[in-house]
């Protein structure tokens, strides 16, 4: 300790249980910064999941249907989320199976990649999934 102090650094002791206990000598204030860079730097590399929304009406036209899938599967694809939100207007909600139908085929077309999240729900005029990357 006599010698740390000399040298200005502080001993360490780095492996505790080992026969004899190793120690170190270590500018602390240091270790503490570059221990906060490497955490730091951890935290700009993760990806965070981002929940995007698709939404459609029950009686969507086939290519349009197309048009939204691909970007479904973009973004499963891409590691987020997806919420597909099926708006129903005026006199569409008397035919709530015609969009449990379109809710269900969006299921079976994305199966291989993504599995539900939030199976479809009535919330007001609009039904909603939350599809998640497998």
């Amino acid at each position: 300790m006599e010698r740390a102090a000399a040298v200005g650094l502080n001993l360490v002791e780095v492996a505790p249980n080992s026969d004899p206990p190793v120690c170190k000598f270590l500018d602390v204030g240091k270790f503490r910064y570059e221990a906060q860079k490497k955490a730091n730097a951890a935290r700009k590399t993760q990806k965070t999941q981002d929940i995007k929304e698709v939404k459609m009406r029950p009686n969507i036209d086939t290519h349009d249907y197309d048009v939204k899938m691909k970007n479904v599967t973009k973004f499963i694809e891409q590691g987020d989320k997806v919420k597909i939100t099926l708006r129903f207007r005026g006199r569409e909600m008397a035919h709530q199976q015609l969009g449990m139908d379109l809710l269900r085929r969006v299921q079976e077309d994305v199966a291989e990649i993504a599995k539900v999240e939030a199976y479809p729900r009535l919330e007001g005029r609009q039904m909603l999934m939350v599809l998640a990357p497998k």
